[in-house]
């Protein structure tokens, strides 16, 4: 084991992080996507310091196999855009870069200052960039040239031991970002990652500030949880939490008027997992499927709504409506929520006709 030092304020040298060589973990540079290690070793080719940072190695450490691999460094966006032709810089405060490699691409950042905070917009150091991490688990760099985690804040061990732990003070972690809280719950879930009393506490206490995330991010973070394969198991935890009804205010409701709703829409969850698991590439549609299809059996008899009215567009105007308002906030692809919604009706004995292109 290594460490690396620093100075403190009094200028003292002292230990600032534990360094895990090749032989004290178990990350191998086989298990990362090879276009990452391409941008890694440019950009130290190009002097600038570089990492695997986050949730990948994370999940390496997991034995799991990373959905992302994003990666942090020293050099500035418009520096790494001059060094990768096939990157596009994104970002209106907190700019970053993102290199297309194909279909895919990774995201680049540059180490953040936590002089204004954990969601400040100041480049820094890698030794503040930690301390803008929200959990221990995400705090961790990997060196692949010299195959070593770096570790400031004892993320390797709170992985060993299962345990989240919030490197931000628990008055400004969820203040400064609300969708920490799903985050939070996401890994509680998935890796059974254990709360503290004093976390939980302060994620109910902050959970209506929810409602205050941009619409498009709630997307997102209810996209990733749809995709995940393991919407059972977050759902259920954000419901034990008082987190859900920010997420999916309309099902929520709709458990408080029938009890059975709850146990019916988590069994719906865990056969789209099940989807998931088993065809990783279906459609969001095919998953959005199961989000509406319990909602929509409490909407009509659906017998007696095609005796009445034989306009199937006509239900389907009606049903796209009611099935659009009742996922809000999320907002997904129309075509995939109009995939789920035909797949339900069809279900139900009606045939909506796809337009014909022209």
């Amino acid at each position: 084991m290594l460490y690396r030092y620093s100075t403190d304020e009094n200028g003292r040298v002292v230990k600032s992080a534990i360094i895990y060589t090749k032989n004290e973990h178990s990350i191998t540079n086989k298990n990362i996507d090879v276009d990452a290690l391409r941008i890694i070793y440019q950009l130290n080719d190009y002097g600038y310091q570089a990492y695997l940072v986050g949730g990948a190695v994370r999940d390496l450490l997991l034995g799991k196999k990373p959905k992302d691999f994003d990666i942090v460094t020293e050099a500035t966006p418009p520096q790494i855009k001059k060094i990768f032709r096939n990157s596009r810089i994104i970002g209106k405060r907190f700019r970053l870069v993102h290199v297309f490699f194909g279909p895919k691409f990774f995201e680049v950042s540059t180490f953040r200052s936590n002089e204004n905070g954990s969601v400040g917009n100041l480049f820094g150091t890698i030794e503040q960039d930690v301390k803008r991490r929200d959990f221990s688990i995400n705090a961790l760099y990997y060196d692949i040239s010299k195959e070593q985690i770096i570790d400031y804040c004892g993320g390797v061990i709170d992985i060993k031991k299962n345990i989240l732990k919030p490197l931000i003070a628990l008055d400004r972690i969820f203040t400064e970002d609300p969708v920490r809280i799903i985050r939070a719950i996401k890994y509680s879930s998935v890796n059974n990652f254990k709360m503290s009393q004093k976390l939980r506490k302060q994620i109910k206490k902050n959970a209506h500030l929810l409602n205050t995330v941009s619409p498009s991010r709630l997307t997102e973070e209810l996209l990733k949880i749809i995709n995940s394969g393991n919407a059972n198991l977050i759902f259920s935890k954000a419901l034990k939490l008082k987190v859900f009804e920010h997420l999916q205010p309309n099902a929520y409701q709709l458990m408080l008027k029938n009890k059975a709703y709850e146990k019916t829409f988590l069994e719906s969850m865990k056969k789209m997992d099940a989807l998931v698991s088993s065809k990783p590439d279906c459609d969001l549609g095919d998953k959005l499927y199961y989000l509406i299809k319990d909602y929509t059996d409490c909407l009509t008899d659906w017998k007696t709504e095609l005796e009445i009215n034989k306009n199937t567009s006509e239900i389907y105007k009606q049903t796209w409506k009611e099935c659009r308002n009742f996922v809000l906030p999320m907002n997904p692809q129309r075509t995939e929520l109009e995939k789920a919604i035909k797949k339900v009706l069809k279900d139900n004995g009606i045939n909506v006709r796809n337009k014909k292109s022209k």
